[in-house]
């Protein structure tokens, strides 16, 4: 599949927001939607030109799903702030500039595929606060203001967003038609997405000496 989705290059571009070498997201053949389908977890980003599906469960985290509403070029990324105690909203904190990070590296790859900067337009889902022992410091609102934030900075119009509420969100996004279906997930009994963010978020390290963002797993 490595190979598979490197010789796809011109078409699409995936990553790992958390390394420097780019990550190989699940892409399937999706029986119940008859699309091609790739599904993302905390810490990546995917972009393509082809008629496909992205996927991805979201609990304190946040997507942004962006697109070149002319094009139909479009990627969504899945990524959450490091705890700080600084102000979210300075450009210079250490949690804004790793979720500029995460915002830039899924618009610089629709701009590489030729989506252009004018037409992008966005839609913003999950910032749920669903992770236990994480509830005083409100990760998902942080997650959602941040984003959204971004995004009126950059003056991408958010024409859609399902953000906050306590329960994760099963995102299906279908970005060369801009069409987002989203399933709550009000029923989940096990403790896996709370359990996957949990691990995210402390495999999240910050260089605050040097300036940089620096990532590791």
């Amino acid at each position: 599949m490595a190979g598979e989705s490197r010789n796809r290059a011109s078409s699409e571009s995936f990553g790992e927001a958390s390394i420097d070498v780019p990550g190989v997201p699940n892409v399937y053949y999706d029986r119940q939607f008859n699309i091609q389908a790739a599904k993302i977890l905390p810490g990546e980003y995917y972009v393509t030109q082809r008629d496909m599906m992205i996927v991805t469960v979201l609990g304190s985290c946040v997507s942004a799903c962006i697109r070149d509403r002319e094009t139909g070029i479009g990627g969504m990324n899945h990524f959450m702030l490091p705890h700080s105690d600084a102000d979210p909203n300075n450009p210079l904190s250490t949690s804004t500039r790793y979720g500029t990070y995460a915002m830039e590296m899924l618009i610089n790859h629709l701009l590489k595929l030729g989506a252009r900067r004018q037409f992008l337009e966005a839609k913003l889902f999950g910032g749920g606060n669903v992770m236990q022992g994480f509830t005083v410091h409100k990760v998902g609102t942080r997650n959602a203001e941040f984003a959204r934030s971004y995004l009126e900075v950059e003056k991408i119009p958010v024409v859609s967003q399902d953000l906050l509420d306590i329960h994760p969100r099963k995102v299906y996004y279908f970005p060369k038609t801009g069409r987002v279906l989203v399933k709550k997930l009000r029923n989940l009994h096990n403790e896996t997405i709370s359990e996957r963010e949990q691990q995210y978020q402390q495999r999240i390290v910050v260089e605050k000496s040097s300036g940089d963002v620096e990532l590791f797993t």
